[in-house]
């Protein structure tokens, strides 16, 4: 049997499809977790903006509408504003406490996507016990400055 390069040529580029497989299962993958943190931070920005119209009203004062069509970036303005401030630490208080804050409360609430599935397959953290953690955590982590303090010492 006598094979022509044609049917060569045809069989080599089902093999580099093969190798896209690969890359487009890794797309699969990440293109709902990217949404999902999309969907996250354009509600989280929506609510921000939201409460600061509504407390607007109620004040009868003009919210925020400098950053931004009707103001809606105002909350990315602020958080960009805050990254460039200067650090103040208070001088009889706990520095250490004071410094380890904001990464304590980032941290907590990148944990609590541990046990979310993202997929089939691909769960960060396999708890059976996956609603139990998520009560103990909200209830741990709502006044997570008290958690702080029991850690620290």
């Amino acid at each position: 049997m006598i094979i022509d390069t044609t049917k060569i040529k045809n069989i080599n580029s089902f093999y580099r499809l093969e190798s896209l497989k690969e890359i487009y299962g890794a797309i699969w993958i990440l293109f709902p977790i990217f949404i999902l943190v999309l969907g996250i931070t354009i509600g989280v920005l929506v609510i921000v903006w939201l409460e600061r119209e509504i407390s607007a009203g109620i004040q009868q004062r003009i919210g925020p509408e400098y950053a931004g069509p009707l103001g809606i970036l105002q909350a990315l303005a602020d958080g960009t504003k805050l990254l460039f401030k200067e650090n103040l630490l208070p001088s009889r208080g706990d520095t250490r406490l004071f410094s380890m804050g904001p990464s304590i409360a980032v941290i907590s609430i990148l944990l609590s996507y541990s046990v979310i599935p993202f997929g089939y397959h691909l769960v960060l953290a396999d708890l059976s016990i996956g609603v139990f953690f998520m009560d103990r955590y909200f209830k741990c982590c709502s006044n997570w400055t008290s958690y702080v303090r029991i850690w620290v010492k």
